[in-house]
This record gives C-alpha cells, structure tokens and sequence, in this order.
C-alpha cells in the first residue's frame, strides 16, 4: 500500500526546494500534485507487471524519478513541443506533461519508445490523467517522421549521447536544443558526438535526498550546419 501523505509531504517538500527557478510555476498548484502522485501510483501498480524501472519502492521511485525529472524543469519552460526519446515509464516526458498542463498549457509533449508495452501504459497514463497535451508513439525515432519539427528533444537513460544525437536529431527544429538527463558529468561521452553538434552547456543539478550526481547536457547544432 502506497502511503499517500507520506510521499505529498515527501513530494512537496521537494518541489519547493526545486521550483524557484521555475518563475512561471509557483506555487505548485494542488492539481499538480495530485496528478503527479497519481502517475507515481500508476507507475508502481504497472512495474510489478511491466517491469518499467528496477526501483520498486514508491519513496525511492520518489527521489529517484519524480524530483529527478523535476529538477529539469526550468530547462523546458521556454519550450513549445518536446520529444521525448525512449520515454520509458515516462521519464521525464510525463512529468513535464503534467505539470505543463496548467503552468504552460501551450506546451506539447510526445513520447516515443521501441517497446509496446511502455507506450501502452504511457497512453493508459493519458488517459486516466486526462493529459491532453500528450502524444505517444510506439516504434524507432530514427523512422519518426512529423509535419513540426521540436524546439526540445530530451533523453534520459535512453543512449550514448552521440547515439542520441544521431538517431533523433533530424526532428531538432532550427535554433533547437537537444537535452540530455545525465550522471556524472566526465561520462556524458562528448567525444563521441557526431560532427556539426557542440554540447553548449553543462547544467549540474541538485535534487533533494538523491547523493548522486546529476546533470543537464545541452546540446546544439553548430550555426554552419
């Protein structure tokens, strides 16, 4: 059973120590919180069948994934449609979709992922959040074709960054931002990006009860390409 308070209090706690730099976001309206806890308990109900993350308690799915991809947030406030690339469980595409929902209701949010399954919880997600600003499709983004290309493409726990860069970077809108959720910032593999992309920024992040290191890579096409 899912102590409910004990992870609003745990999940509060957390946006208020992340959010000041989310300017357009405070305070966190009750909805959100609501919401997001409910993705949390969807996320723990479907991972005993699923198995869509190898963390299994709801506290640590928590700090691990929630205030994890929260922490990201400012990163996409200027964003206007995102991708999110091997979303997985929905991480951190969902998160950014429900708070999205009120914050920036222009905001869209895709979600592609190679296994079925994943995308079948993320479009149950959908819809018993009622999050209409979500999009998702199952198969390889090196085949995604779409009519808009995205101003943000994101990534976490998805691929080598090059590889990231590479499969997905043709649905990159000019002016566009890769942005990838990362570990340690000596592995986020650099080197290995294909030629006419520079990482432009390295966006170390702090997030509440996790002792880890975490940050943002930023990466872009060079003017001449």
């Amino acid at each position: 059973m899912i102590d409910r308070d004990k992870l609003r209090a745990g999940l509060r706690a957390g946006a208020d120590a992340l959010l000041p730099g989310l300017p357009m976001a405070l305070p966190l309206p009750e909805s959100t919180l609501d919401r997001l806890l409910d993705y949390l308990a969807l996320l723990h109900k479907w991972n005993g069948v699923y198995n869509l993350t190898a963390v299994r308690d709801p506290q640590q799915m928590l700090t691990q994934h929630l205030l994890d991809c929260m922490a990201a947030l400012p990163a996409f406030a200027n964003a206007r449609r995102v991708l999110d690339v091997g979303a997985g469980g929905g991480l951190p595409g969902m998160v950014i979709a429900i708070w999205a929902q009120q914050a920036r209701p222009d905001l869209r949010v895709a979600l592609i992922d190679t296994v079925h399954k994943k995308t079948a919880f993320l479009t149950q997600v959908k819809a018993e959040l009622g999050l209409s600003n979500v999009t998702v499709h199952t198969g390889r983004v090196e085949q995604l074709q779409d009519d808009e290309k995205f101003d943000v493409i994101t990534s976490r726990a998805f691929a080598e960054l090059g590889d990231f860069i590479r499969w997905s970077g043709h649905l990159l809108a000019d002016g566009g931002r890769m942005i990838a959720l990362k570990g340690q910032a000596q592995q986020t593999g650099r080197e290995g990006l294909p030629e006419g992309w520079t990482v432009v920024q390295m966006q170390p992040l702090q997030v509440p009860g996790l002792n880890a290191e975490r940050h943002l890579v930023h990466v872009a096409r060079n003017e001449n390409h």
